[in-house]
């Protein structure tokens, strides 16, 4: 019985696919359509592979058909990659697809700048599918540019370059004033871009200049280590278009759109104890996990790092993250930054004149500027001392309620505000009579507080995506003490008559 049942089965089965044509493929005569006609894939660095970018094929037809031929033009030599139906190549062969079915293409480039055509740098294929009459082509076009490439040593028995931290050693280098490749490597300039992988250290005793108009960027955990007895003088000046052709620029090394804003994509610039003579003017920083981290000071009396005219972003946990350092600094901005947007922690001292501390990181607990004095060990907590931290004509305000956090357990914690607006909202009144937020007090010298979230606003143009130029309508507007305004804004624009707190002037929006 059982035999019978399972003949009855095969027959079943035979008559059922004998009647059905799904599975029929006729060879395509074109009628493709895409998802794109062009695939423009994002500017890459020459020989550094990009992200893999999609293109969709249709069948709309009511018929499977099978493609002949899908294949880069260039052959075997092009420098695109493909991947079709799950398969990587360059040249396919009858590919089939079901009727009324799509299908993904999937395309990667690794190409070096002397691939490209010399006068645009882009380089370009296309991808056909199908053969002769009836042929259909996809233009595929990047852009390819050159850089200098600064990373460890690889040595004959296949180790690399370390630097030593401590007890520990960590992937990196020495700059080289002497290199073979890029010649003097302690003066980056604007010829073109820099790529660093690792972490790139300036000797002791040494300066690493970098000049206006020069481009940094930075692997994955990678960054730049300044040791003792260096310096690091970062010298832009400001651009007069928004190409910022004069601006330095620090950030990842991922050029598409879609990382632009992404934090945490490398690591730091840490300016390590005892360097020395540090100055950065007119410097963007984004990206980064701590955008600067400042360890100690040279033991002068002089600040260890001034900084003047700039902006850092998007830093997964602190833009400035200093331990008892010494940092002056005009026209600093920053914004969108996992824990702090400037961290003056273990002591220090500190001086900030007509800064922007924002912080719209989306999440609660993050604050504008924390201040304290100590570092939890495992014998207890290493107390020392906050010796001045002053904040002049600054805007303090972010989207948590508390824009700034103290933690005093130590006998010396001064600090000042004088003629700032700071976001401060007590919702619970947890620091009532607390005297680290006594607002009233001599430590917060003609202070505007926002003490609720529809009061006193600093009529950011759009601080989510770091626009924070205020508007007619700021509370900080025309209420800075204007003794102290005695430079230019971080656009270069006059401070005349009654200032405004920040940055930046104030403008009218359109």
């Amino acid at each position: 019985m059982r035999q019978y049942i399972g003949l009855l089965f095969v027959v079943l089965i035979a008559s059922l696919t004998s009647c059905r044509s799904d599975f029929d493929f006729e060879t395509s005569s074109g009628g493709l359509e895409f998802s794109k006609d062009t695939v423009y894939l994002d500017t890459v660095f020459t020989n550094i592979g990009s992200s893999t970018y999609t293109l969709k094929v249709y069948n709309k037809s009511n018929k499977n058909i099978s493609i002949p031929s899908i294949r880069l033009n260039k052959g075997g030599s092009s420098k695109y990659r493909l991947m079709v139906d799950g398969i990587p190549g360059k040249e396919f062969s009858n590919i089939e697809m079901l009727a009324k079915d799509s299908m993904f293409v999937f395309i990667e480039v690794t190409s070096d700048v002397a691939a490209a055509n010399p006068t645009d740098f882009l380089y370009t294929d296309f991808i056909e599918f199908g053969i002769g009459t009836s042929q259909q082509k996809v233009e595929l076009v990047t852009l390819i540019q050159d850089a200098y490439f600064l990373y460890p040593k690889k040595f004959s028995d296949g180790t690399t370059e370390t630097l030593p931290i401590g007890e520990d050693e960590i992937y990196g280098f020495f700059l080289d004033e002497t290199d073979p490749v890029n010649g003097n490597e302690l003066i980056w300039n604007n010829t073109k871009p820099y790529v660093v992988y690792g972490y790139a250290a300036v000797p002791s005793n040494k300066t690493l200049t970098v000049l206006a108009g020069a481009r940094i960027h930075f692997h994955a955990e990678s960054g730049l280590i300044v040791a003792n007895n260096a310096s690091l003088h970062i010298n832009g000046s400001t651009s007069t278009t928004e190409n910022l052709e004069n601006e330095v620029i620090f950030e990842g090394d991922r050029l598409e759109p879609t990382y632009t804003d992404v934090p945490g994509q490398w690591g730091t610039i840490w300016l390590t104890q005892g360097s020395t003579n540090n100055s950065i003017k007119n410097l963007t920083l984004k990206n980064a996990t701590v955008g600067l981290l400042v360890t100690g000071n040279d033991g002068t009396s002089t600040p260890t790092l001034t900084i003047e005219n700039t902006q850092i972003y998007n830093c997964s946990n602190v833009g400035i993250l200093a331990r008892t350092g010494n940092i002056t600094g005009k026209n600093v901005v920053l914004n969108n930054c996992g824990e702090a947007s400037f961290a003056g922690s273990f002591g220090g001292s500190y001086e900030f004149t007509h800064c922007t501390f924002s912080n719209y990181w989306p999440s609660p607990n993050q604050t504008c500027i924390l201040l304290d004095d100590y570092i939890e060990t495992s014998n207890g907590d290493t107390i020392e001392e906050l010796v001045k931290a002053d904040f002049i004509n600054c805007i303090v305000y972010g989207s948590s309620n508390l824009g700034i956090s103290h933690k005093k357990k130590g006998s010396i914690f001064n600090f000042k505000y004088t003629n700032c607006l700071i976001k401060f909202i007590d919702a619970s009144n947890q620091f009532t009579g607390n005297e680290l937020y006594n607002f009233s007090s001599t430590r917060f010298e003609n202070c505007i507080r926002a003490s609720n979230s529809s009061q006193n606003k600093p009529d950011f143009k759009d601080p989510t995506n770091n626009e924070l130029i205020i508007g007619s309508n700021s509370a900080a507007k025309a209420v800075a003490n204007n003794t102290f305004s005695t430079f230019n804004d971080i656009l270069n624009n006059p401070r005349t008559g009654s200032t405004d707190m920040g940055a930046y002037n104030f403008i009218i929006f359109d």
